[in-house]
């Protein structure tokens, strides 16, 4: 998958995502701590509800879904439960039956700020002490709003003030839009979590480019 950031061009492949993301192998499993076995949750379309967050649920939910037949499970941990009745392997991967429509746009929150905008500085690039910032400062009537608000890191706020990009020789490296919930998760798709285990790879990364 190739990604345009900036101009710039990123080849989102499988050597990216193993220095990014530490996959936990199944030889782990036996010992693991059930707190520790959550299950990725796919859409009936076979595609992760969310990626950032990752859409996970505690064993506990997946196993009651199993028994309600609202999932369908795609793959187990080696980690089992056990009752009077039944033993099972807790699901590490599981497919909701019913296909869920996402919302066309997202809340307007901090965090979807700094997702829309890579978790970078819109000045100066930086990934350090991330805040946000009014392009047309709210003094001068600016809005806060998904056009008017882009990430900053605190040097670079402190260095705008109260002027606008233009007034401060500071131009905004992207155009701030009100991104749709899709974009949003092709954003998502480029900060895997730091752990993730063996059996998701093929979920989360169905789009990755093959490699000869």
């Amino acid at each position: 998958m190739h990604v345009n950031q900036g101009g710039t061009q990123t080849v989102f492949n499988a050597e990216l995502i193993e220095r990014v993301a530490r996959f936990r192998g199944v030889d782990e499993d036996p010992t693991r701590n059930l707190s520790a076995c959550p299950a990725l949750v796919l859409n009936a379309d076979y595609t992760p509800l969310s990626y950032y967050p990752l859409s996970l649920w505690p064993w506990q939910t997946a196993i009651k879904a199993v028994f309600l037949d609202r999932v369908d499970i795609v793959a187990s941990y080696d980690r089992e439960v056990h009752s009077p009745n039944f033993d099972m392997k807790i699901p590490s991967v599981i497919a909701l039956r019913q296909y869920v429509k996402h919302s066309e746009f997202p809340a307007f929150t901090r965090f979807n700020v700094f997702l829309r905008d890579r978790f970078q500085c819109q000045y100066c690039g930086s990934t350090e002490h991330l805040t946000f910032d009014h392009v047309t400062p709210r003094r001068l009537g600016g809005r806060t709003t998904w056009e008017n608000i882009i990430t900053a890191c605190a040097p670079c706020n402190m260095k705008k003030g109260g002027r606008t990009p233009k007034q401060a020789a500071m131009p905004v490296h992207q155009t701030p839009i009100r991104p749709t919930s899709w974009q949003l998760q092709q954003h998502g798709k480029l900060f895997p979590p730091n752990f993730l285990h063996e059996t998701w790879r093929d979920w989360l990364y169905w789009d990755v480019e093959l490699e000869a």
